[in-house]
């Protein structure tokens, strides 16, 4: 499946800007299931510094805000090939072993409600059978609802809550998983919605490594694995190594962040 996306995001500033640096994550990378065609980032009131491979082996973009400027602007633009591996990402890559992934971070890390969650799952051989079944229950716990949790809410507080959106959904089931004893990662990106090309954001699920299989992607919001409609961005340990984009800004507090996104299909040309 071919995916065009269009991601355009603005920053409003109440005063001028002194001095911002803004990391990006928002470039995918050729890897398994998905090759990219074309990508284009372009940019109003800041200019890019440097690009670079981190720790995650995502694609980051560090860009300066431009002095003096009360509004930036990011678009990227680009074509995506991706085909349908039932969430199945492969073998292990990177900078990182695979028991980093097997840690608790401080938005991952359970307590009572998560435990809860996983009380009365027995260890089993088929990894892959249980992670759904894990999938299933946070799903059945915790309501997808907007609007009642927001980027520092840690899995803990969105179990509690018994709400959240894709990205508590993917932080409880990895913190979840962890403490099954399964290395588990958070990954952003994009989904090609069935129904409309508008979205309000991007998309967030989980992987977790299983032996003989290696990473495969649940996308808990939605019950199922990745299929071709998803595209993969960026991964971490949680949101916050993952997080599209993330920075610091002196002498200009950001008032208003605005985000639109178009994902759709496109006609392969034979």
């Amino acid at each position: 499946m071919r995916i065009a996306i269009t991601h355009r995001t603005r920053y409003d500033f109440e005063e001028p800007v002194v001095h911002a640096l803004q990391r990006l994550r928002l470039t995918p990378k050729s890897t398994s299931g998905q090759s990219v065609i074309e990508w284009q980032m372009d940019m109003e009131g800041a200019h890019r510094e440097l690009e670079y491979e981190d720790h995650n082996c995502n694609t980051t973009t560090l860009v300066c805000v431009e002095p003096g400027i009360q509004q930036v602007k990011i678009e990227c633009r680009g074509l995506v090939d991706t085909d349908d591996n039932s969430g199945i990402i492969g073998r292990h890559a990177g900078h990182l072993p695979i028991w980093h992934f097997a840690g608790q971070s401080k938005m991952t890390k359970p307590g009572s409600a998560m435990k809860a969650i996983v009380s009365g799952m027995a260890d089993s051989d088929d990894r892959l059978g249980m992670l759904h079944e894990l999938s299933a229950k946070v799903l059945d716990t915790v309501r997808y609802e907007t609007g009642r949790t927001t980027s520092e809410t840690t899995a803990e507080e969105a179990a509690e809550a018994g709400h959240g959106v894709c990205q508590d959904h993917a932080h409880i089931f990895i913190g979840c998983a962890r403490h099954l004893g399964i290395p588990a990662r958070y990954v952003s990106g994009y989904l090609m919605m069935e129904d409309r090309v508008m979205q309000e954001a991007g998309h967030a699920w989980a992987e977790a490594f299983i032996k003989d299989l290696g990473w495969v992607g649940f996308d808990i919001s939605n019950g199922i694995s990745p299929d071709a409609r998803y595209v993969r961005v960026a991964t971490g340990k949680d949101y916050s190594e993952a997080a599209p984009i993330t920075g610091i800004s002196f002498g200009g507090t950001s008032d208003r962040m605005s985000v639109e996104l178009e994902v759709s299909q496109q006609t392969v040309e034979q």
